[in-house]
């Protein structure tokens, strides 16, 4: 699922430093994400590899974002991500998200490529902290968006934004590829994933 070198221990070591440094147990992380906590501990312990609506759960859990858990932050002022350079997740669906954008100290922003093949569903993603807002802009084919409940149906070089804490569903229903960039900026993580006898902050 994942290329660019890093391996499924090295993903499972730094989310669960992630799930340490907010104080969360294993069982609190489980529940905040409405993943299993079997799966959460395998993912962990590099064993298992999640699909990639997985990875968003536990990221959205943490308060973060699947490039945060990719890859760690760059000091500089200026970085170019060479194309081999950068982070792409795959899904078993026939779905892949490439991670344009570089991970940067105290920001929670993520800009995406993503290649929908054609009669796939990605499906629905979580809604993300309160403040978070989403960008789409269509490149190629037809992109079904769908907020909540409502659909939108979006053609070559057409532009959405809505706000990220709602649940948000990509599908492509034609016959050709899909291919839309997404920018997304996460708003601050609630207190409230922080449970009781966790012992901690989110950080």
């Amino acid at each position: 699922m994942l290329s660019s070198g890093l391996s499924m221990v090295e993903l499972g070591s730094r989310l669960r430093g992630q799930r340490l440094a907010r104080g969360l147990t294993l069982e609190r992380f489980a529940d905040l994400s409405e993943v299993s906590r079997s799966m959460v501990s395998e993912v962990e312990r590099g064993v298992k590899t999640p699909s990639v609506l997985v990875l968003d759960r536990l990221a959205t859990a943490l308060g973060t974002s699947i490039a945060r858990l990719l890859d760690e932050p760059s000091p500089e002022p200026v970085v170019v991500l060479r194309h081999a350079e950068q982070r792409v997740v795959r899904d078993p669906a026939g779905w892949e998200r490439r991670i344009l954008s570089p991970v940067l100290p105290g920001v929670e922003f993520e800009f995406m490529r993503t290649v929908i093949g054609p009669g796939v569903d990605a499906g629905a993603f979580d809604p993300h902290p309160q403040g978070s807002r989403e960008y789409v802009v269509v490149d190629t084919g037809r992109l079904r968006l769908t907020i909540n409940s409502e659909v939108y149906w979006m053609d070559t070089g057409d532009s959405a934004y809505y706000a990220g804490d709602r649940r948000h569903a990509f599908a492509n229903d034609g016959t050709a590829e899909c291919v839309y960039y997404l920018a997304m900026e996460l708003g601050q993580p609630a207190t409230a994933h922080r449970g009781p006898g966790d012992g901690g902050s989110n950080g």
